[in-house]
């Protein structure tokens, strides 16, 4: 199940434990058991909840989630239903709103005239009751909280009224005799109207934010009031939603549970939720009155985004019956959609612009962990199990997200889908990278759509810098896949734009200053703003270009480009914790170190142009950290290939190369005009007598598919190593073990007297291939040869006739460098070798 619910708290194993010390009696204990239920949860976390004692009286209590301790708060004495409950930060004063019932079910009167009874109570200590409402209607009563403990002199009710209005009580309170804590002017508590006329509201406990939908000409509006730590309170927006609430009950989100309501009625009417997160986000998730269940349709408004997407599914198995409707969970930036046990909706709420990037599960077993029961969604992914009492923290399941990848995902879209889940995820404490790492390697042919591991390379590495700064997702790329047209099975998907939200503030701060920067983004940047290397390869090539013709930078713009590599390579260093099995990131690659240094300078240049608020030492840092992710995810791909056939007896030692152009594999090094090689190789330790097995031909495709996703991406590699004796025993064995035409031209890459042996040999193979011994004069002079070997002289002057044909000069068009003067050099270096001198 790709969804996991880990319990945060259980009514009854963390409250009645409490209750059973504290009362010593059976009865009591069941009695507290029947009738145990969660009846809020306040800013803090705190849970408040009721029960009734062995005499029918009800009790509130709260647990307090940091300390993990019941307290006791108030016992009404008499055989009364809470509806409502909530308690201020201090804990001084509690509101609750009661409907009575008798014990054969039958509603009593509470007042002439009235079924809901709303009071208010001073609890430090308990003292006077004052009812604040005697009416017809049900009463939900909520106290707003400072963002920051403090002991304030006046606390804030909201009333929300089943009649469709909302008041907000002023209750000012002084300290008598001590701690005593007392209303003062209990009898005309000041009030204000905060909304009215309205149809479906949502309280954000986190947030303190009320988001309710007015019906205006017949259009749904939507509004959200934002309560202040000044107790002020403003009109943030007002968005027209295309959606309809005909046949919705009057209903409330998040101002605790009505367990009168029928079930079975509210799963066939119109849902509606609102999901934000830190970033910014703002989500509008709607579900219709379903007509049929042969299909289901929900839309989410992406209102930072400025588009609304409508999904269209089936629900499961033919024939199949849904009993419960949609239900929406928010799992920060994503949100889960699902009906139990028929399909699961993983939607990526940061990146909606691609359905590649949401998950569509489908199936009988889907959701079949969950619990069927009504839940509601909280803030920071808490879900709220209304019937059994149990608050969860819902996370995504990152071992079925592999199990997934590795046994179920068919389909380009679904290992898009789940990768990108289980990298968005990468913050959680069950990420584990390196299995994400391993299925890429076994994989990395597995998409005809996208390249794995270039998705693999942009997609980690920006969720890995992501939490350290703000606005990094309009800077950085999140996806090597522009766009996406293939279509999701069992899913259809329609998208409209909308009008952008207009914010009715200026002078945003936290949250909405993120909204409005978002929308700002919709609005005047075109086209995006995310970094692209095409820059650093045109400054890395000409370097390169200037470097083999003599010309040079300046001295201090290639040495300031050279530190950044430095840094780049130190702050890998300091982030290794475990010794490597790949000896990378040993050896001074100039050209590669100016590849590294080239990024880190032009990628901060870009953040640091488009992030004028944000200190340049943070700039420094993430740009350090974004580079050295790319360079540390190549090398566990290297390191989980050694480790997969360690085993063997040969143990192949696996060996990086770091140029961008000519051939697919080659060896290191530079050619001998000095021309940069163009590739990476992968060598095996083997004897040259034998052939690859299958596990050398997957290393070397690995080594090749790597060389592909970042050559194209001109993202930079560890460098690769020298020409050691070790090191040129590894490279030799892979020359030998080439198909012949390869290894010749292999070997015109590498500067080495071993590869300038063999391309004699075949150069002059070629020469004397139709070579015929004809009688001439020699005309060999002592001035014509920087070495006397009469044998050697002889052969070199039979080349250089050779070469002088037309026939010979068309046979080695290409060669480059490659002649009689070039053969004489190698034999001698070959000489002086065999004879130890």
């Amino acid at each position: 199940m790709a969804l996991r619910l880990l319990t945060h708290f259980d009514v009854r194993a963390d409250v009645l434990p409490s209750l059973a010390a504290e009362a010593g009696d059976t009865g009591v204990l069941e009695t507290a058991y029947e009738s145990l239920r969660v009846l809020n949860i306040e800013r803090n976390g705190n849970i408040i909840y009721t029960y009734k004692d062995n005499k029918g009286n009800a009790v509130f209590g709260i647990y307090d989630c940091q300390t993990r301790q019941n307290e006791h708060l108030y016992t009404f004495e008499k055989d009364m239903q809470a509806v409502s409950c909530s308690v201020n930060s201090e804990r001084t004063l509690l509101a609750a709103s009661f409907v009575q019932y008798t014990k054969e079910g039958v509603r009593s009167e509470l007042h002439p005239g009235s079924k809901c009874l709303t009071l208010l109570v001073e609890i430090h200590p308990v003292d006077s009751v004052k009812v604040l409402k005697a009416v017809d209607s049900c009463i939900w009563v909520q106290f707003l909280y400072p963002h920051a403990e403090s002991h304030r002199l006046q606390s804030h009710l909201l009333l929300i009224s089943e009649e469709k209005y909302i008041e907000r009580f002023h209750i000012q309170i002084t300290r008598e005799d001590g701690n005593r804590v007392v209303i003062r002017n209990s009898s005309h508590l000041p009030r204000d109207r905060i909304a009215e006329d309205f149809v479906w509201a949502q309280w954000d406990m986190s947030e303190q934010r009320l988001y309710y939908v007015e019906l205006e000409q017949s259009k749904s509006v939507l509004k959200c009031i934002q309560f202040w730590a000044d107790e002020s309170f403003t009109l943030m927006f007002e968005m027209p939603l295309d959606i309809s609430l005909s046949g919705l009950r009057f209903k409330f989100v998040n101002f605790g549970y009505d367990y009168r309501q029928d079930q079975e009625k509210l799963c066939n009417q119109p849902s509606l939720c609102v999901f934000t997160n830190h970033t910014g986000s703002l989500c509008v998730c709607y579900s219709p009155k379903f007509d049929s269940w042969e299909e289901v349709t929900y839309s989410v408004f992406y209102l930072h985004k400025g588009y609304r997407k409508t999904f269209t599914a089936a629900p499961g198995s033919a024939g199949s019956h849904v009993a419960k409707g949609i239900t929406f969970l928010n799992l920060g930036c994503l949100v889960a959609v699902y009906i139990p046990g028929h399909f699961l909706h993983l939607l990526n709420i940061q990146h909606p612009d691609l359905t590649c990037h949401s998950l569509f599960l489908t199936g009988s077993k889907m959701a079949a962990v969950l619990p069927p029961s009504p839940l509601q969604s909280l803030p920071g992914s808490l879900v709220l199990d209304c019937s059994s009492g149990k608050v969860y923290r819902a996370t995504v399941d990152q071992s079925y997200l592999m199990w997934f990848l590795w046994n179920a995902a068919r389909l380009d879209c679904d290992k898009m889908a789940a990768l990108h889940c289980a990298l968005l995820c990468g913050q959680d404490p069950g990420f584990q990278e390196d299995q994400v790492i391993q299925w890429i390697c076994e994989h990395a042919s597995a998409c005809h759509s996208f390249d794995l591991i270039q998705e693999l390379l942009i997609a980690s590495s920006y969720w890995s810098v992501y939490p350290e700064l703000a606005d990094v997702d309009k800077l950085l790329a999140h996806s090597s896949v522009l766009a996406w047209n293939e279509e999701i099975p069992g899913v259809m998907l329609v998208t409209e734009e909308l009008p952008l939200l207009l914010m009715k503030v200026y002078n945003l701060t936290g949250y909405w200053a993120k909204l409005n920067s978002n929308l700002e983004y919709v609005k005047y940047t075109k086209p995006h703003l995310h970094y692209h290397n095409s820059v650093v390869r045109r400054e890395w090539h000409s370097l390169v270009s200037e470097e083999k013709t003599g010309k040079r930078r300046s001295t201090m713009y290639v040495r300031n480009i050279l530190d950044n590599a430095v840094k780049v390579i130190l702050n890998m260093e300091t982030r290794t914790l475990e010794p490597r099995l790949i000896p990378l990131l040993q050896e001074e690659d100039r050209h590669q170190r100016l590849l590294v240094g080239l990024m880190v300078s032009e990628l901060r240049n870009h953040l640091v142009r488009h992030l004028q608020c944000v200190e340049k030492k943070k700039i420094e840092q993430t740009v350090l950290d974004y580079i050295s992710k790319l360079l540390n995810l190549t090398w566990c791909m290297l390191e989980t290939i050694w480790r997969k056939h360690s085993a063997h007896p040969w143990v192949p030692r696996l060996v990086y190369n770091i140029s961008w152009e000519s051939l697919p594999v080659v060896l290191r090094g530079t050619t001998r005009d000095n021309r940069v090689c163009g590739s990476h190789t992968t060598l095996l330790s083997l004897p040259s007598n034998k052939h690859g097995s299958a596990a050398e031909f997957e290393v070397f495709h690995l080594m090749t598919r790597i060389l592909d996703a970042t050559n194209s991406l001109c993202f930079p590699l560890p460098p690769d190593l020298d020409n050691s004796e070790k090191n040129e025993k590894l490279k030799f064995s892979i020359v030998a073990r080439l198909p012949p035409l390869l290894g010749q031209k292999v070997c015109r890459f590498w500067d080495h007297p071993m590869s300038s042996n063999i391309i004699s040999r075949n150069h002059v193979a070629q020469l004397l291939k139709d070579y015929k011994k004809e009688p001439r004069n020699s005309m060999i002079g002592k001035s014509s040869f920087p070495t006397e070997f009469l044998p050697l002289n002889c052969f070199i002057e039979i080349l250089t006739g050779l070469e002088s044909s037309h026939q010979a000069l068309c046979g080695f068009e290409g060669q480059d460098n490659v002649d009689s003067e070039f053969v004489e050099e190698a034999a001698l270096k070959h000489t002086t070798v065999l004879l130890g001198l």
